[in-house]
């Protein structure tokens, strides 16, 4: 039973890459102006400098970033939901959003940064910050899943505190804060992508390493224990891998929410609680998720577009409601 088990959950893998491909080709071939299958091609392999070859070069750079900061968000919230046992948690849990986007609007403010390139680094440390003071807060050594959550949602109502009103006080930083912090892919180019890939590499590879303990400390800390986990390396590293990978995804599109919980939330029910399926499950569909989000977006508001922040917002909400639901009808 279990071979055919991990046969069904492997062909339900490499079925999510197939979905995976074809919504990344949608992302390329959909938008404002809609492209034949012909012009996809052209762009892609025979670039001569066409307006279609053009736009599926933009359209490119957009979906790898999709691709990239997807499954971050995906792996981020998998991990967060282990750490904590909480399978409502989500990359915002931590502080960790607010803490980039409250280092954006600082350098926006006080220090004239005005480029994509620059948020990027003042996002990251922000995020890295926030994410070194939940920890420490949170007990360090001796922290619990209960500290940490606690220790993030102070952090967080203080630093949105602080970011509300630093954008009432100042109507410069609110116009050019209001595209940021609604969460976008429009903005994404290669120099983004450069700059974040290094991170987002490094974060994936951490989190798919981190399934075996986490598995183990899913069994309560006396069990963990007694399988030869150590605790408090995986919260630490746990921590780690949700800073980095959140901070980096959060600086290159700004803050994006319910990717990092619907989608590992979803996994869970058809793979079972083993983080080495959730993990890579919700790294290949969570970019399914976003890229998906962009493209009704682009499409529901032509020739403008809606913000990827706001359509998975408009979707994530109801589906969260559902959840909570579930959840209740499940523990009555």
């Amino acid at each position: 039973m279990l071979p055919r088990r991990r046969a069904v959950r492997a062909f339900g893998l490499l079925l999510s890459v197939v979905l995976l491909v074809c919504v990344a080709g949608a992302s390329i071939a959909i938008g404002a102006k809609d492209l034949s299958l012909g012009q996809v091609w052209h762009g892609l392999f025979e670039d001569s400098g066409t307006y279609g070859d053009t736009v599926v070069a933009d359209r490119l750079s957009r979906t790898l970033l999709g691709l990239l900061v997807g499954a971050a968000l995906g792996l981020a919230g998998a991990v967060l939901q282990a750490l904590t046992r909480n399978p409502l948690a989500d990359p915002g849990l931590l502080g960790i959003n607010a803490g980039a986007s409250a280092a954006v609007v600082t350098a926006i403010t006080f220090f004239g940064v005005t480029s994509l390139s620059g948020y990027v680094w003042f996002a990251f440390c922000g995020a890295a910050a926030v994410g070194a003071l939940v920890w420490f807060l949170g007990g360090s050594r001796a922290a619990t899943p209960v500290r940490l959550a606690l220790a993030g949602t102070a952090i967080s109502a203080a630093l949105y505190g602080y970011l509300q009103a630093i954008m009432i006080l100042d109507d410069a930083a609110l116009g050019k804060m209001r595209f940021w912090t609604v969460g976008s892919l429009a903005a994404g180019d290669t120099s983004t992508i450069v700059q974040v890939l290094p991170f987002l590499l490094a974060g994936s590879a951490l989190a798919l390493l981190l399934a075996r303990p986490l598995n183990a400390m899913a069994m309560g800390d006396d069990t963990a224990k007694a399988l030869g986990a150590n605790l408090n390396r995986t919260r630490a590293l746990s921590m780690l891998t949700a800073t980095v990978l959140c901070g980096a995804a959060t600086a290159a599109c700004g803050p994006i929410i319910f990717v990092g919980l619907m989608v590992p939330h979803v996994v869970r029910s058809f793979t079972g609680p083993d983080q080495r399926w959730i993990l890579p499950y919700a790294a290949v569909l969570s970019p399914v998720l976003l890229l998906g989000a962009d493209v009704i977006g682009r499409i529901v508001a032509r020739p403008a577009e809606l913000q990827v922040g706001i359509v998975t917002a408009i979707i994530g909400g109801p589906v969260f409601i559902l959840l909570v639901r579930r959840r209740r009808t499940a523990q009555l």
